[in-house]
């Protein structure tokens, strides 16, 4: 391809039009080189290029011309053609080319190199700028294949001193004109300044105009290119986010492009009926939507099954792959994959594994506007560093850490980034399946996705993570039980930002600033603390345990075997709920203690021996109140768990002193009130239906 800047002609060539020859033109056009024309290679080969470019210039005639030659897939420019020909003129040589800290491909040419006081002492053929007759001089006498490398055939022209001569070749040894990147990584670094982003060789103080990836550097060049030429820049953030996007706004909702969803569940994971919750609420038309589901779990097919049963109809098409088929997950991610790629319909594919929590509805909407290639919304875990992208990769292809990867996953760096890593959720264009991805296998069983990502990365296709917009958090698996009915109760530690949207209510973040909590008696407090579903669920789970104690005063599950106050009730500590329960005491009703009863400091943040947590259960012919006492604790927390006209008749709490009753209680809420000395009180009798409450006994 050519470029006419004034005297200055670029010349490059490429078997495609691949991700980073498009960022190649980019960077070029930010800087004016005008693209004028030229053919693609038909094929990859150094020598190919040395005979192109021998054959473009036998047309050419101005002996003033310069020619810039450059490899183009791995090159940005982070400067303009003044900057670029004042550094040639400075050279004072008719043909300089870029110089690297290794040499290759033969090693035994080493002696044959002239020496130097200072900077890098090998040639490299990815690029160099020259008058264009001494150019012509240096291709005239290429003689050999396509595939011979051009890499050999100049440095053997620079290690002749009679050719160097009569060329007048020098090499670019500070580089001052090109920066490649094999060999010299640590010599890198990004200057910002004054709106203006520039890479700095701190090894020689400059600031090269053409930075090449050279050899290994791919992912290196990649990172670099997020920011130059002013991609990125701390004053005005993403200057190229916006450019060419797929708006959808002014499209019907039939004229949508068609999505297949691919779900994948391939471990135990909790929240799984609040993923499909979430999934129903994506704002995107459900006909133009296909599912693909992979569940490897016999523990959550009822939530597999209820979901389609109540909703799968909405959707375009939907195939399951059950458990029992017993496909492994590389397996059915190609598979799916691949129903995009033989679907004519496709445009694009969603992989989005199960433990994924997609906060945003419009999600899908925000990735395909984006308009690339691969791109992934970035997610994260709650209170750790932890995303679905790596910004950089170690040298045997591992997980490594970009010095932008803190910045932008805590938000400091806003954009649309070029990462070498993406799992869990992305969007893949239904063109890339059918085109240069239309091999099937892009999923290995040893490690998926990095497989995965391995193979496009080989097909020089960018993958991109966007964090433009708050997308969401990807739950932690590792510590997950099956062993309960409702296995999410036991989340509060693992994935507590999870655990407090699915089971406290929505107004207890409200009860402060808006006043909520009540005070029906004195020195108790009534608010807000579970919802619905929490409270099903607390029934539920006891219902399924179902060793419900006799209301008997002998008692072998406390301390001293004797119950004074006995109800029918079953203890925390037999579910295995005790940590939980604790937990939630400590991040949810004692702030609430501290606030009413300031100056009291309970003790239950620092042991379990200092709450005592019971769920009780009244029925009118098994224990429909209980009689007057005092609690042995400090205070008491009372949860109703169930609705009162709705689930039981009658009950309530009377204290006596005070002569105030609480008779409607409501669902989820929680009554605080001393246990000992001021407030004895009495349960009012259930006279119909099934009354449960769940009792803590803070401070004993």
């Amino acid at each position: 391809m050519l470029w006419f800047p004034d005297k200055l002609l670029v010349v490059t060539v490429a078997t495609k039009e691949t991700d980073g020859y498009r960022r190649f033109l980019r960077t070029a056009k930010h800087f004016n080189y005008t693209v004028k024309g030229g053919d693609y290679m038909s094929a990859p080969g150094g020598g190919q290029k040395v005979r192109l470019l021998n054959e473009g210039l036998k047309e050419m005639k101005d002996d003033h011309q310069i020619i810039l030659f450059i490899d183009s897939y791995d090159v940005v420019f982070a400067s303009g053609p003044k900057e670029l020909l004042k550094k040639f003129q400075q050279a004072k040589h008719r043909v300089v080319f870029s110089s690297e800290t290794l040499i290759w491909p033969d090693r035994h040419l080493e002696d044959k190199y002239p020496h130097v006081r200072e900077g890098n002492r090998f040639l490299g053929s990815g690029g160099f700028i020259g008058y264009l007759p001494n150019i012509k001089e240096l291709v005239a006498n290429w003689t050999g294949d396509d595939g011979d490398s051009d890499q050999l055939f100049f440095t053997k022209i620079y290690t002749d001193q009679s050719k160097r001569k009569s060329i007048n070749i020098t090499l670019d040894n500070k580089c001052r004109l090109f920066q490649n990147l094999h060999g010299a990584l640590d010599d890198v670094v990004l200057k910002f300044e004054d709106h203006q982003v520039r890479v700095r060789n701190v090894l020689y103080d400059t600031l090269p105009v053409i930075i090449h990836g050279n050899g290994p550097t791919k992912l290196q060049i990649n990172y670099l290119g997020n920011y130059i030429p002013n991609t990125w820049t701390f004053e005005s953030g993403c200057t190229v986010c916006r450019e060419d996007l797929r708006s959808l706004s002014a499209l019907q909702e039939n004229e949508y492009p068609l999505v297949v969803i691919g779900i994948f569940i391939q471990q135990p994971t909790p929240f799984v009926t609040v993923f499909f919750e979430r999934l129903l609420k994506l704002q995107y038309p459900k006909n133009k939507l296909k599912l693909f589901i992979f569940n490897k779990e016999a523990h959550h097919q009822r939530q597999v099954q209820s979901f389609l049963k109540d909703y799968g109809s909405l959707y375009e098409k939907v195939t399951v792959i059950e458990p029992e088929e017993e496909m492994d997950g590389a397996a059915s991610r190609n598979l799916g994959l691949d129903l995009c790629r033989r679907d004519q319909d496709c445009d694009y594919f969603f992989s989005l594994d199960i433990e994924v929590v997609l906060k945003n509805k419009d999600t899908l909407k925000i990735l395909i506007e984006q308009n690339l290639p691969i791109v992934a919304p970035m997610i994260t875990r709650a209170g750790r560093l932890w995303s679905n992208f790596w910004g950089a990769l170690s040298g045997d292809g591992y997980y490594a850490r970009s010095e932008d990867y803190v910045d932008i996953v805590q938000g400091r760096r806003v954009g649309v980034w070029n990462v070498p890593y993406v799992s869990n959720v992305y969007l893949v264009k239904a063109g890339l399946l059918q085109r240069e991805l239309k091999d099937y296998e892009l999923f290995s069983s040893s490690d998926p996705d990095m497989a995965f990502c391995h193979n496009i990365r080989n097909k020089g296709i960018f993958m991109y993570v966007t964090n433009m917009h708050t997308f969401g958090r990807i739950l932690s698996t590792e510590n997950y039980q099956t062993g309960h009915l409702h296995n999410d109760l036991w989340q509060i530690f693992e994935n507590p930002v999870d655990w407090e949207e699915r089971y406290i209510h929505e107004n207890y973040t409200r009860i402060m600033k808006d006043k909520l909590i009540e005070n029906p008696c004195p020195d108790v407090y009534w608010f807000p603390v579970f919802s619905s579903v929490a409270c099903n669920h607390m029934i539920e789970e006891m219902e399924h345990y179902g060793k419900w104690s006799g209301g008997a005063n002998v008692d072998n599950r406390i301390h001293g075997g004797y119950e004074n106050v006995p109800t029918i009730d079953i203890h925390m500590t037999q579910i295995n709920f005790e940590k939980d329960w604790q937990k939630f005491l400590v991040e949810y009703v004692v702030p609430i203690t501290e606030k009413m009863f300031p100056g009291y400091y309970t003790k239950v943040r620092a042991s379990l021996t200092h709450t005592c947590e019971i769920v009780v259960r009244y029925k009118p012919d098994k224990q429909p109140l209980l009689m007057p006492h005092h609690d042995a604790s400090t205070f008491t927390v009372n949860i109703a768990l169930n609705q009162v006209g709705l689930d039981y008749q009658g009950g309530g709490c009377r204290f006596l002193r005070y002569d105030c009753s609480i008779q409607a209680p409501r669902k989820g809420w929680a009554l605080l009130h001393p246990g000992r000395l001021t407030h004895y009180h009495e349960g009012l009798p259930t006279t119909a239906g099934v009354r449960y409450i769940a009792v803590s006994f803070v401070d004993p």
